[in-house]
């Protein structure tokens, strides 16, 4: 009977020593903590460079904005326009700023072309020092520029080199990655050319010689626009004096764009 009347007090006594425990416990890890105290260091070292860089990681790459502002109208006189063939629309070119992130990055000039949901070109308006060396000051000029690929993602804004391309000459009809415009030889007999080129080629994916150049007291408008056609993906192209050309277009979209935004 006197071990059942003594339970309940090794019971308690058991209560009692487990609420000791923790604190023996922790006089267990410092005499731990004191014996691994290098390796412990350098682990708490490796833990703040971890959390030092979550930040930037979780940010994710920088998202950037790009557009186009409102258009105004400036002055322009294509170089070899006479008082006989100016005109209103021949003496004022429409200009608007590319903006990439908040800033202007160039003067654009005519519709832009989306050639994917990412990337769209359109053309340069460039200003140009029209002065002569005797002019007591600079005269600026507007002209057409060459044209531009513009990313959405990274922001990126890249000079087209189009082959055999004139800004004198004609404009440039894009379809996909494609671009179709009457260009001119750069070799020593010349001519008039029908180009079409593609994005991410460095050569001219169809061209032919359709007239001779240079042409004296031709029209402002060498060529007429472009007329596309999907199945069979094929082009017409005609000179304003002459007859019209077409040419069948071979081939898949060969445009690279650029990786992901790497900003960080």
């Amino acid at each position: 009977m006197a071990r059942k009347h003594s339970a309940p007090y090794h019971h308690s006594s058991f209560i009692f020593r487990a609420q000791r425990s923790p604190l023996r416990l922790l006089s267990a890890s410092s005499r731990v903590h004191r014996s691994s105290g290098p390796a412990l260091l350098t682990l708490a070292v490796h833990l703040c460079l971890m959390l030092c860089t979550l930040p930037s990681v979780a940010a994710g790459p920088k998202i950037h904005t790009v557009g186009l502002g409102a258009i105004r109208k400036v002055p322009f006189t294509p170089a070899e326009a006479t008082p006989d063939t100016k005109s209103e629309e021949s003496t004022t070119l429409k200009v608007r700023p590319l903006i990439v992130d908040g800033r202007q990055k160039e003067w654009t000039t005519g519709d832009s072309h989306d050639v994917t949901d990412r990337s769209f070109v359109i053309r340069r308006a460039v200003r140009i020092n029209d002065s002569l060396p005797v002019d007591p000051s600079a005269r600026w000029v507007w002209q057409p520029g060459p044209w531009l690929l513009v990313d959405r993602v990274t922001g990126h804004v890249t000079a087209l080199h189009l082959p055999s391309f004139d800004v004198a000459v004609s404009n440039v009809v894009w379809f996909r990655d494609y671009a179709a415009y009457c260009g001119t030889a750069t070799t020593a007999k010349g001519g008039l050319l029908a180009v079409v080129a593609q994005l991410g080629a460095r050569k001219a994916v169809a061209q032919k010689q359709i007239g001779k150049w240079p042409q004296p007291d031709h029209p402002l408008a060498v060529c007429q626009p472009a007329q596309w056609q999907r199945l069979p993906m094929r082009v017409t192209l005609r000179p304003t004096d002459g007859e019209p050309f077409t040419l069948d277009v071979v081939g898949s979209t060969s445009l690279v764009e650029e990786g992901d935004n790497d900003d960080s």
